[in-house]
């Protein structure tokens, strides 16, 4: 038996995109290269950024959950 497999329309679609592991990955990687830059960061300025730049991928990713159901 042949493996079921999606029409050709399926298969173009490709998936959608996850805004909330894309920010935070972006997040990510700039606090890595500040943090490889000189200055060094203090930690009391960085700190409020990551955890702002955190809550602000959350709701990006909740707006986009909400926008894609309707």
């Amino acid at each position: 038996m042949a493996p079921d497999v999606p029409e050709r329309n399926d298969r173009k679609r490709g998936h959608r995109t996850d805004w909330m592991a894309l920010l935070c990955g972006l997040l990510f990687v700039g606090v890595g290269v500040r943090y490889l830059t000189d200055p060094t960061p203090d930690p009391a300025i960085i700190g409020p950024i990551l955890i702002g730049g955190l809550g602000l991928a959350g709701i990006a990713g909740i707006l986009a959950k909400v926008i894609r159901k309707r």
